[in-house]
């Protein structure tokens, strides 16, 4: 069973729409993904609709909401959540809202910087989605005011940056309620990078963290062994994905190229139906 479970699509900050995603992970073979936006569903809804089409992929409603900690900012993966949820969705527009918000103070830092981004071509960019740091990002590379876009987060719009606004905050365990509240299971992002981990990870498993992300892009085979002691040692389920979402090269890589083994697939289905039967 080949899986990756975290996947990005234009309903957040992807350049693949969520029908292309699925038709691309098809091709490669995938059995299982994950549609995880940043602080959207809008995705979902026709990933499912194009799955139903082809045989032998099975699409897993998701989310991934950003949140923070006093040292940084944190993202838990919310999986088999209802995506048409109300709580969820109000908390979700407000998010999408500062998002918004965040993106056109941001440019108009680069303007007193002295780049000429222009916030329609931003918003051509996100193609009707949330706003997020990488249509900043590609509007700054068309305009060749950077190379890649690892440039442009590290020199303009990453954390402590010269063009970088913060948003709306949200906590893990706010997060981690919602993603509850909404019948999904929560996992911890990429963490090897959070220098707080092992007392965040006891934190959370309290609180209903069902998983850690522990294959993941580009994490080497010392990282990943570490995580793995991690997972265990909690009894969290090591989840993986390639956090795909189509941009150069420089911060991502290759749908498909990096996911969880079929065993943490099979603990996830199985933990989701304990709790659909349980509710």
């Amino acid at each position: 069973m080949k899986a990756d479970l975290h996947l990005h699509t234009t309903a957040s900050d992807g350049r693949l729409s969520p029908r292309e995603l699925v038709r691309k992970a098809s091709g490669i073979n995938l059995d299982v993904i994950a549609v995880t936006d940043h602080d959207s569903v809008g995705g979902i809804d026709p990933a499912l609709e194009e799955a139903g089409h082809i045989r032998g992929i099975l699409v897993i409603p998701g989310i991934e909401i950003n949140t923070d900690v006093h040292d940084g900012e944190t993202h838990i993966l919310g999986y088999f959540i209802d995506h048409h949820d109300e709580t969820l969705g109000r908390e979700l527009d407000e998010l999408r809202n500062s998002r918004y918000e965040r993106g056109w103070k941001m440019v108009n830092k680069l303007h007193d910087l002295g780049m000429n981004v222009k916030w329609e071509r931003v918003l051509e960019i996100a193609d009707g989605g949330p706003v997020g740091r990488p249509h900043i990002a590609l509007a700054l590379q068309e305009r060749q005011y950077v190379s890649t876009i690892r440039e442009a987060f590290s020199r303009y719009i990453g954390r402590n940056a010269a063009a970088y606004v913060e948003r709306k905050k949200v906590t893990p365990l706010e997060a981690l309620k919602l993603i509850a509240e909404a019948g999904g299971l929560s996992v911890l992002a990429h963490p090897a990078e959070i220098d707080t981990l092992e007392s965040l990870l006891s934190e959370l498993k309290s609180a209903g963290l069902v998983g850690l992300e522990v294959h993941y892009a580009r994490y080497t085979a010392d990282t990943i062994q570490r995580l793995l002691a991690l997972a265990a040692r909690h009894d969290l389920i090591p989840t993986g994905g390639s956090d795909y979402h189509g941009l150069d090269n420089t911060v991502g890589v290759e749908i498909g190229t990096v996911g969880p083994p079929q065993e943490s697939v099979e603990r996830l289905l199985a933990v989701s139906k304990q709790r659909r039967m349980v509710t």
